[in-house]
Formats: C-alpha cells, structure tokens, sequence
C-alpha cells in the first residue's frame, strides 16, 4: 500500500522546546512499515528539516499536497487555542490541525481507509469521524473507548534485542530517582507518588517542561531536556515512577517513557491503580504510595549490581515483548487492509 502519514513532530531529535511524546517510537513504526513492503509519504510539514536543521529527503517522502493513496494514517491533533486555531500567518500559528482537516475532506470523507491513532485521548467520543465506516480509531489504551481498538505505543525492536541485563545492572547508578516528561495532567500522581520521596532527601531530577511548581520546593526541576538526553538521564538512574493523567491510568494506557526507562536499565516503579498494571509491570516494581515508593527505592539501592538487579531488569524488558513495534505495525496494517 501507499500510505499517507500525517504527525506533528519528528523522526529526529527535533528540537527541544516542543512536546513530542513520539519521537521514542515514530521512526522505527516508520520504517517497519516500509520493511512489510509499503511505501510511506508525510503529509504535513517537514519539521525535521525546517526546524531541526536534520534532512532527512533522501530517505523519506514528503509531500504538501493531495497525492494518490491507498491508506491513511492520522496521529490525531485537537484545537490548541492561539496556536492551531489561529489564522495562518499569525504569530505562533502551527498549521496542523488546518492541514489534518484537508486531508480528512480530501480522503476520509472519500471513503479511503483511515487510521486515527489517538495517542493522546483527544478524540472526542462524539466526533462524527468516529461514525464513519473507511475510519478506525486506534489507541495505547489496554480498555480502548467504545468502536476503537488497541494499537500499543510500539517498543523498537532493535533496543529491545540490544538490551543486555547484566550489562544495565552492572552500570553506575548515581541517581536513584528520576522522572523525564512534561507536567501536562500529573500534578495528583506527582504529588501522591514522587515529591515524597524528594520529601524525604532521595537525590532526584525532575526534567521537563513544569511550570507550577510552587507546592513542591523541596523538588529539582531541571527543565526540558533534549530528545537525545533522554536516555542518557534514564542510564545514570536506578528508577523512575510512571506518571500518567488520570484519563491515561483509567484506562491502561501506557506513554513511550515506560519503555524507554526499562531499555536503559532504569526500573520502573508503577503506581498499582493503573489499570492493568500487572500487564506492564512485574509486582516488586508496583507502589501504592509515596512511603511506598521510598521503601522500593531503599530495597533497589541495596540490591543495585547484584544477580538480583539483572533478574529485575531482565523480568522488565520480558513485559516489554507483546508491544513490539514489528507486533504493532503489523496490526496497523491488518487493521487499514480491514478497511479496504
């Protein structure tokens, strides 16, 4: 097939003062589609090169206006007041929502096969886009909303296969906490889960984009990182705490940072409310408190380098397996043929 794929973000690292959940995941789902045979083509702008300075022409294809299709992939944009909804041409305008809606009158409503991946709960459960019969609504979610089915955030296989327990465990750990993401609907699971821990004196680093912070002065904030930085943050901690919006943990849906701190040997610990949390996790990385979360982190800083701590990290990445991202390109395919 000749798919259309229409995201907001980057195959590269982009630049830093963006969000992009994706990036840990968007390039490999890419090129697993093109290695099952089908030719891929972006169809809104090129933000690696206009904004990252990274030109990446001479392996993908972009393309600005309505070329032939036989799939379309949309990772769904919202209206952003002052941003998307604007104008174009006016300060701070992003064109991505006036572009997602050409594409949907130009293809959708034609009848071509469509994917919406939901990655953020956007989605409106009324949006007549929901209703059409060429359309599919895909989501992380272990309990996907009604009409719509589980496309996990895929895990790049080539991290996955590279990832050597022993080799993790056996690695300097100088921070025990640490947390990588963006404040956006956290403020409860942070507060319950992870300031009690900086509370009690556990050396931590926040880093991303958190600007109300004033109940937790006890925490480190150290800003929006770079894409690149990421696993580096993640390779010199011995845990994180997965922190997602009530909306995300209701429903089992699991972001990108869950895997990328469990390939860099950074154990998740995961709150036990989410929903189906025993999918995700192993039960000695669960917590149900920020008391909690300090006995886990005490128990890690004794074991830490040991057989124990391998045994740990290699139970992690086993619970990584199902959500491949080969496992999941091929149920976007089955999911655009069965549209067809």
């Amino acid at each position: 097939m000749r798919i259309g794929y229409s995201m907001w973000g980057f195959l590269g690292g982009g630049i830093v003062d963006t969000p992009d959940g994706s990036r840990a995941c968007r390039r490999p789902f890419i090129d697993g589609l093109v290695l099952a045979g089908h030719e891929v083509v972006f169809l809104q702008a090129n933000r690696d090169l206009d904004e990252g300075g990274l030109d990446l022409r001479g392996r993908y294809l972009w393309h600005q206006e309505f070329p032939d299709l036989d799939a379309l992939i949309l990772e769904w944009r919202w209206p952003l007041p002052g941003r998307n909804t604007t104008p174009c041409g006016t300060a701070g305008h992003t064109c991505d929502l006036h572009r997602q809606t050409e594409l949907l009158d130009h293809y959708t409503r034609s009848g071509l096969p469509t994917l919406v991946w939901d990655l953020d709960r956007q989605l409106p459960p009324d949006d007549p886009v929901r209703s059409q019969r060429n359309v599919a609504v895909g989501e992380f979610a272990l309990i996907p909303s009604p009409g719509a089915v589980s496309l996990y955030c895929p895990v790049p296989d080539a991290l996955l296969d590279a990832a050597e327990p022993g080799h993790l465990a056996a690695a300097e750990r100088p921070v025990p906490l640490v947390y990588v993401g963006n404040q956006y609907d956290r403020d409860e699971a942070f507060g319950r889960y992870f300031a009690p821990a900086a509370a009690a004196a556990v050396a931590h680093r926040v880093a991303g984009k958190w600007q109300r912070i004033e109940a937790w002065p006890h925490v480190t904030f150290t800003g929006r990182c770079g894409f690149a930085e990421v696993e580096q943050i993640h390779r010199t901690a011995l845990a994180t705490v997965l922190l997602l919006p009530e909306r995300y943990a209701a429903v089992g849906h699991m972001t990108s940072r869950w895997f990328e701190a469990a390939l860099a040997g950074c154990l998740p610990l995961a709150p036990a409310e989410i929903r189906g949390i025993d999918t995700y996790v192993p039960r000695a990385l669960q917590v149900t408190s920020g008391q909690d979360v300090i006995g886990k982190l005490a128990w890690l800083g004794r074991i830490a380098g040991s057989a124990g701590h391998a045994d740990l990290i290699a139970a992690c990445l086993a619970y990584l397996e199902p959500f491949r991202c080969s496992a999941q390109v091929a149920t976007a395919i089955q999911i655009l043929e069965g549209l067809r």
